[in-house]
């Protein structure tokens, strides 16, 4: 056993000499630089220590001897034991830095929203950090670090001193850079070890970086309370605004929280008078002047006591959705990287005032309890403006609901890329896949009650036919018939009989697919719908509806919606870019076609009235509303040639509003929204260099007019707009109308001929 144990310590012992050669030239300078420290900070009182000894020399010699021995093996063990675990120059060079990455608006100024796990970190340069930070953190931290060695022992004798007089530990001894070093590497754990490893490193890392270097890291790393690390996130924290922008106030504050993050972040007398201190200490050693203190002592900076990093959330979520999906939610938490998006704060400011300005109005009026706004380019595809719900940090109501199943307000929920009836919102869609057979905007239907299942009688008053299938007799909104109507009425006024018919004779397969092209790509079965389609009976979202009819704007080119600009890891390099996915899917002069209806007001005021909530005075501006049955849904989507924008207001549970109409719920929302944006771009184009308006939105001019349309004499008097006496079943071919025909054996033939002679009859 004794062999064993004595050839165990061998082994040992050689294995420890051996690793002591290899390292001798480390471990010397670690020496050296540790013994001229010392040195240079305790030269007087060696200068007297040794004069004793010399006196004393005799009786010292020996019991001097041994301890001096003693004293450097034990040093030496600690310095060998401990430096085993120090990490390298290299090390400390190739060091990850966890940063948070941002979520920017178009600009790139703004951030929506910073994305971290365990650490809010932004790493700025020297030169993005204010002179006032770095001297309030000198004299709050460690006033002597510009004359210091890494360690500082008068501070440390100082504290050992207050502490045995206090009874306790009142105060500590480290300096800025042995904090540096234990917030890079060491735990917090106050033990020798510790300790021991902070004084090695920080003296070496004194021989490695300049002073400003460590300081510039010591304020990218130290904490300062509510998960913020380093003096960019902390001042994104407590004051929304980056580090540069700090007054000498705020930097005080900053540079106290480091001391006792919880307790001075919640205590704001403690706080004032830790700011007033080292102010006082600023002054003192000449780093602020008299009167920028007796300022900055009077001033009381306001601190976010709520802050909440996300802005414009149901964008931000999506976004985050998204970078997860490609990146790896771990990635993305600790990769530092840049997310420039394509939403304008403008527009998203615009957007929540006008939806924040009608909310309880709606509520009151309709019992409404959610309103959803999204606005995008159609001439890019890009996504500007995204408001989910009215309010994302509401309560769900009714008080006790289910969440995802029985609220009628569900604020998290982003209604914006949910499933909804548009209602008559759908309609241009088959109106122009009708202009696209022959039909023309002045094409005349009978707006009168009519029978759309063949096997049901023509009458119209019967439930279901002999196969026990529903007749389908819709009704218009307003209960009224108008007769013979031109399509750009029907569309422009919204009747439901006459759009059921416009679609029979689009054909519901070719509208699908219209409607597919130009952005609803919720509509996966073409073969799964049938003539109550055009009424909205279609599930789709607010933001494929609303880009859909963007493409009306862009005169017929799809661009896919898209939310990035710009992506960039934390050193510059690109990893992916903006690039426009654009396609022709519609003829111009049908896109045309439609933004005329949809754009002039006289074709609308039979139903709407002169004044409504669809003009705005001065712009070219096309508006289709949308209604679901009993009122579930209320839509507004419309657009200029550079902006479109859709509101969708109701209950998240489907539950049915009371009478509320788009026209009447949704379009106020839109109509403000359009006015904020333009008349803030009137302003603005008027004092601001182009390139400083990111969202470039074009003056009211003839760029911001609709194309007129060619609309062409066919030579065919019901699609001239010259009523006939009989439906339009009995005066063209279906599917092509411009050629001589007639569809008498269309299944419907009967029921439409015999519903117009009747009409005409009762007349």
């Amino acid at each position: 056993m004794f062999t064993t144990s004595y050839q165990k310590l061998k082994q040992f012992v050689i294995r420890g000499l051996k690793w002591l050669w290899e390292n001798k030239i480390k471990i010397l300078k670690i020496l050296l630089y540790f013994l001229l420290a010392v040195l240079i900070k305790l030269k007087k009182l060696l200068k007297k220590l040794f004069t004793y000894l010399w006196k004393h020399k005799k009786p010292l010699l020996k019991a001097g001897g041994y301890t001096a021995f003693f004293s450097f093996l034990i040093v030496a063990f600690l310095f060998i034991y401990y430096l085993k675990d120090i990490p390298s120059r290299d090390t400390i060079n190739d060091l990850f830095v966890p940063e948070s990455t941002k979520i920017l608006d178009r600009t790139g100024t703004s951030i929506l929203y910073d994305i971290y796990d365990e650490y809010n970190r932004t790493v700025i340069s020297a030169e993005q950090i204010p002179p006032f930070v770095k001297y309030a953190t000198i004299v709050a931290e460690d006033d002597n670090f510009y004359h210091h060695w890494g360690i500082d022992i008068k501070a440390i004798a100082r504290a050992f001193l207050i502490n045995i007089k206090g009874g306790g530990v009142i105060q500590g001894g480290s300096t800025i850079t042995q904090q540096y070093i234990k917030n890079l590497f060491l735990t917090p754990k106050r033990t020798l070890a510790r300790k021991v490893k902070e004084a090695i490193l920080a003296i070496d890392i004194e021989f490695l970086y300049t002073k400003d270097e460590i300081l510039t890291g010591y304020l990218n790393y130290v904490p300062y309370g509510h998960n913020a690390y380093g003096v960019e996130a902390a001042s994104r924290v407590y004051f929304n605004k980056n580090a540069k922008d700090l007054t000498l106030a705020e930097s005080a504050i900053l540079a106290a929280l480091p001391k006792a993050t919880t307790y001075y972040s919640n205590n704001p007398e403690a706080l004032k008078a830790r700011q007033v201190y080292i102010l006082d200490r600023m002054l003192h050693f000449g780093y602020i002047t008299q009167d920028e203190h007796t300022k900055s002592v009077s001033e009381t900076p306001q601190i976010n006591a709520a802050y909440s990093s996300l802005s414009s959330p149901h964008f931000v979520i999506m976004v985050k959705q998204y970078l997860e999906q490609k990146y790896g939610a771990a990635f993305i938490q600790q990769a530092g990287l840049k997310v420039v998006t394509t939403l304008d704060k403008t527009l998203q400011d615009a957007a929540e005032k006008a939806v924040e300005n009608y909310a309880e109005t709606n509520v009151k009026n309709f019992n409404a309890n959610n309103a959803a706004l999204v606005a995008l380019d159609p001439r890019t595809g890009q996504i500007l403006a995204m408001i989910g719900s009215k309010n994302y940090l509401g309560n769900s109501s009714p008080e006790g609901c289910i969440p995802g199943k029985t609220c009628a307000f569900d604020p998290q929920v982003n209604i914006t890329t949910s499933l909804q009836q548009p209602g008559s919102a759908f309609k241009p869609f088959a109106y122009a896949a009708a202009f696209r057979k022959g039909y023309t905007p002045d094409t005349i239907v009978y707006d009168i009650k009519t029978e759309f299942n063949p096997n049901c009688p023509w009458t119209a008053h019967q439930e279901k036919d002999e196969f026990g299938l529903e007749c389908y007799h819709p009704d218009n909104y307003d209960s009224l018939q108008f007769g013979p109507i031109s399509l750009k009425e029907a569309l422009a006024q919204s009747r439901n009989i006459g759009s059921v018919k416009v679609l029979y004779l689009a054909g519901v397969e070719n509208t699908i697919k219209l409607a597919q092209d130009m952005g609803i790509e919720s509509l996966k079965d073409r073969t799964g719908y049938g003539l109550s389609l055009v009424l909205g009976g279609a599930d789709v979202t607010l933001l494929e509806q609303t880009s859909a009819f963007g493409t009306f704007a862009t005169r017929g080119t799809r661009n896919t919606p898209q939310f990035i600009l710009k992506i960039e890891d934390k050193n510059g390099n690109v990893l992916e870019e903006f690039k426009q996915e654009s396609r022709k899917v519609l003829e111009e002069n049908i896109a045309d076609q439609i933004n005329y209806i949809l754009s002039t007001n006289q074709f609308r005021t039979r139903v709407f009235g002169e004044q409504n909530y669809l003009t705005i005075g001065g712009l070219d501006i096309a508006v289709k509303t949308g209604t679901t049955q009993e009122y579930m849904d209320a839509w507004a989507v419309g657009y200029t040639p550079s902006l479109v924008a859709g509101v969708w207001v109701g209950n998240n549970n489907n539950k049915p509003m009371n009478n509320a109409p788009g026209a009447s719920a949704s379009a106020p929302i839109w109509n403000m929204f359009f006015k904020e944006v333009y008349a803030n771009k009137a302003k603005e184009s008027t004092n601001l260099k182009e390139k400083e308006f990111y969202f470039n939105l074009p003056t009211i001019s003839d760029e911001e007019k609709f194309v007129t349309p060619d609309i062409d004499t066919t030579g065919i008097d019901v699609l001239d707009g010259q009523p006939q006496g009989h439906s339009i079943l009995h005066l063209v071919a279906k599917d092509e109308p411009r050629k001589s025909g007639d569809s008498k054996d269309s299944p419907l033939y009967l029921n439409w001929e015999n519903a117009v002679r009747n009409w005409l009859g009762n007349k």
